[in-house]
Order: C-alpha cells, then structure tokens, then sequence
C-alpha cells in the first residue's frame, strides 16, 4: 500500500478536505502541518494570526484522532522538513490544497515542486476555492466557479490507516520567535473547526435578517456580518461547505424569513468576489507589490511617515477613522465599509503608498487573505486603471453610519464629554464649549493631521492628472481584459449579451461576506 504525506496548509479541518479523502483512500497516512520560519517573519505575518493557527491545530488534531490519525506539526522550511520525513519513512505521495498566497509561499511551492519533480514523487494539489490555476478563459470563469460549487462535498474518511512514523515532538516556537510582536487582540474570534460551525449556523438561524442594511455600519456590522472570514481565510471550514450548507438552508428551511432570505442571497453574492478578487492574484502574482496598471508606478513617491505613525496609532484627528483603527486593535476585525474608509484615507489625504499601507492592515486582520486584501487595496488606492476611484470622507461616513457618536465615543474615551454638534468635528469646539466638556483640543483631542478638504482635493488633482495621460489610457483594455468580471446580462430577446465590468469596490479584504 502506498504510504502519503496530506500537507495542511490554509485548510485545518478534516471536512471536505480533498487531499486527506484521496490520500486515506490509498493506504497509510502521515499528517503533517509545518511552521515555516520563513513565511512567519513575513511583514504580512501577525501574532493574531499565528495565535488563531495553534488554536485551530488543536481542533484539526482531535478530529483527525477521532478517525485514527496523528497529527504531526514540524517546524522548518518545507522542503527540509519533507527531506527529513522521507528519509525515516520513504513516501509515494504528497497531498495538499493549492494556495493562493503571498510571494513566499508562492515560492515555496515552487521549491516543493522541484523537491518533487527531482526524486519522481508525484504532488497531487486540490482546488479549494473557485479559483482556476493555469491556463483558462475568462470568459468561462463564472461557470467554472459554479461548477466547481455544486460538485459533492468529499466526505470525512471514517476510518484511516495512520503510517506510525516516529517524529519527535516539538512545542510550536513563541511568535516571538520569529520577531512577531506581543500584540494579540483581546477581542479577537478563537480559531477551530468547531467554532467556524457555530458561526455558520447563527448566521443562518438568526443573524442574516440584519445582513441587508445591517453590515455597512460599524455599530451593527458586528453580528450582522457573517464573521467567517477568518475560519475560511485558515480553512476551519470549507468555502463549498459554506456555500451548499447555506443553498440547502435557503431552499428546505420552510422557517427562513423573507428578511433572512434576503441576507443569505446577498451574502451568497459576495462569496462569488472572494473569489473573483483571489483569481487575480492568481493570475497575476506581482499585484502584490506593484501597481496592477505599470502607469501608476511613483504616483505616490513622497512619503510621509508621521502621517502614517497617526494612522497607524489612531491619532489623525477624524473620529471615525481613529475609533476604526483603535476596534483593530482590540479586535482584529472591522466592517467592510470602514476598512475601505481606512485605506481611502491613507491612499488620498495622507497620499501614502499602497504597498506599506497593505503590510501594516495585513497584520491587523485577523482574516488577511492575500489574494483579495492585495487587488483591494489597489483598488481603493486608485492604481488597477480600471476601477471607479472611491474617495471616503471619514466625517460623511461618520455622520451617515454612526449618527449619534455612540461608535467613535466607545473607541475613544476622550470625546465621551463631546456634544452631538461636534462630536466628528471635535477641533472646531470653541473654548468655552472645551471648558464644558472638560476636554482641550491639541492635548486631549487631537487635531487632524491635515487640512481634509484641502488634501483630497489635491489628491484628485494628481490621480486624474496621471489618469488623462495618454500612456495610461491606452494601458486600460489589456487590464480589463485579464482582471475585468464578465457577467451575462440577459437581453430583451431573452439570449444573454456578454460584458465586462469591473468588480465592486466598496469592499476590502474578506469582508465581501464576513
């Protein structure tokens, strides 16, 4: 019987998991996951996201027992770690989930692929998103992706044979180790399986009747959201079992209510962008580092540090961005509408770059997933060429969904004495209502780092300068063509017309259903 290695990677569980159905399928099993130093001192690598890791671990090691299996967590560079297995108990196949990741383990798997190539081992790597890996058609990628969800669910083995190779153990590293900070937001979801399932179902049962209307604002986002874009980002639970599980609840649950059926079509929708973002990614590795559309390159090339140390610190003087910022913090999480908020208002009135911006958000979301954080934060910063640009005036979004301050005044402790009338405005307070409040602008309250109508006017002014350049016009059409969404509108005639459009951009990272 053929001995295999299933390789966990970003898919901690044992349901629907391809790898590990096929593998127990051909004889003894080795499981392993490993802890790559490498992609652990990434600057997109967070102790949160680390912590969440070891916590799912301990689910996927009790459920893998259940079904006669030992987990084994190695900790090195994979090929090494691979050399070391294959040489105390030779192996016939490795299995595993492909990954859309960052560069590093982009190119890691490269290196396992030669590993593999060079000793004639065959790597068998199963889709786990609706995501198409090599050569495709565009146009087709939409009834790919809805092929790929309405296959069966692989079932959880019942039984399997564990290959019983000796691997001695080692306790996983501190963070600390590889030079991650002590910073672990208190507030943040615990990882695991068993909790990804808790989520779903209460989103299912009760908390989709506040998805419609319910997820822009910070103040209800929290339980109107999903909250499983965490679990799907380290793979506690499967996007296919998220998306039948959820078609099944709508289409035999005579208990569903108009008001939740609304919610889960509009949740099932955005399942179809997570996606669609990672594809590009996919498709296009380099978007991660530099400007989707090449004719954007040093648009933003003066940098200011303090004004990234404000946004980073919750110190820009606008309310709403500074409470959004201290929520991450405590955490790790933030509605769609205030991440996108964020990244606008780094991307315009502090004119910072994308790429450091990225690396700093990255690590303050718990559910960082490479593909989608990287094509939205270029898109929110103006450089894909092809989208509508989005500029978000923190205090409209204030004004519009925290009406009443209650959000900014949670996050915020020193604006809690502000009254209503300035409470997005607290630097315009006259002295005498400062006295009142008992608070001093310029020493309790911050003022804005700069002017905010004056700066994304200027902001516009350089973006659309760049854009009417001839070169970066012309540059727009390929762009479109390789990223662009093709959607099959249905014409009067009742025959579906082709046609491009650009993907929504009001969302950022995986709030696309969290």
């Amino acid at each position: 019987m053929a001995h295999s290695i299933v390789w966990f990677k970003r898919d901690l569980r044992i349901s629907d998991h391809a790898p590990l159905w096929h593998a127990t399928r051909l004889g003894p099993v080795t499981c392993i996951y490993i802890i790559e130093p490498v992609v652990w001192s990434a600057p997109d690598a967070a102790t949160q996201h680390y912590q969440f890791v070891q916590e799912s671990l301990a689910d996927l090691k009790g459920d893998l027992a259940s079904i006669g299996l030992q987990l084994h967590v190695l900790v090195g560079e994979a090929t090494e770690c691979l050399t070391k297995l294959h040489a105390l108990k030779p192996f016939d196949n490795l299995y595993s989930h492909q990954e859309t990741g960052n560069a590093i383990t982009y190119t890691r798997d490269l290196n396992v692929a030669r590993w593999c190539k060079a000793r004639h081992l065959p790597w068998h790597q199963y889709q786990q998103f609706g995501v198409t890996r090599g050569p495709h058609n565009r146009n087709q990628w939409q009834s790919s992706w809805e092929k790929f969800f309405r296959e069966a669910r692989f079932e959880i083995p019942v039984a399997a044979i564990d290959a019983k190779v000796l691997i001695n153990h080692v306790e996983p590293p501190s963070p600390s180790i590889f030079g991650l900070g002590p910073h672990d937001p208190p507030k943040r979801l615990k990882g695991g399986s068993r909790r990804a399932w808790d989520v779903l179902n209460s989103f299912l049962e009760d908390r989709s009747a506040q998805y419609r209307g319910g997820i822009s604002s910070p103040l209800s986002a929290t339980t109107a959201c999903s909250r499983l874009s965490a679990y799907m980002t380290w793979g506690c639970i499967s996007m296919k079992d998220v998306v039948q599980t959820t078609r099944d609840h709508l289409a035999n649950n005579p208990m569903v209510s108009q008001r939740q059926a609304q919610g889960l079509r509009a949740f099932m929708s955005r399942l179809y962008w997570h996606c669609h973002f990672i594809q590009k990614l996919e498709d296009e590795p380099s978007i991660e580092c530099q400007d989707m559309h090449a004719g954007y390159q040093g648009l933003r090339q003066d940098w200011q540090e303090s004004h990234f140390e404000a946004l980073k610190t919750g110190r820009t003087g606008w309310p709403m961005v500074d409470a959004s910022v201290m929520m991450l913090r405590e955490k790790g999480w933030l509605n769609f509408r205030m991440r996108a908020m964020l990244v606008s208002v780094a991307a315009y009135p502090l004119w910072l770059d994308w790429p450091k911006v990225g690396h700093w958000l990255a690590t303050q979301f718990l559910d960082y997933e490479p593909g989608i954080h990287w094509s939205q934060m270029q898109m929110q910063s103006g450089t894909t060429g092809i989208n509508v640009t989005r500029i978000y005036n923190p205090i409209k979004q204030a004004q519009d969904h925290d009406p009443s301050g209650r959000f900014v005044r949670q996050w915020l402790p020193a604006l809690r004495t502000v009254p209503d009338a300035w409470i997005f405005e607290p630097w315009r307070m006259p002295p005498n209502i400062q006295q009142l409040a008992q608070v001093k602008v310029g020493q309790d309250i911050v003022e804005p780092i700069v002017d905010l109508s004056l700066a994304t006017r200027l902001a516009k002014t350089r973006l659309y300068e760049r854009r009417s350049e001839p070169t970066v016009r012309a540059g727009k059409a390929a762009i479109v063509e390789k990223h662009g969404s093709r959607k099959r509108p249905v014409g009067r005639t009742g025959h579906t017309k082709r046609k491009v459009v650009s993907a929504p951009s009001a969302q950022l990272s995986l709030d696309f259903f969290n």
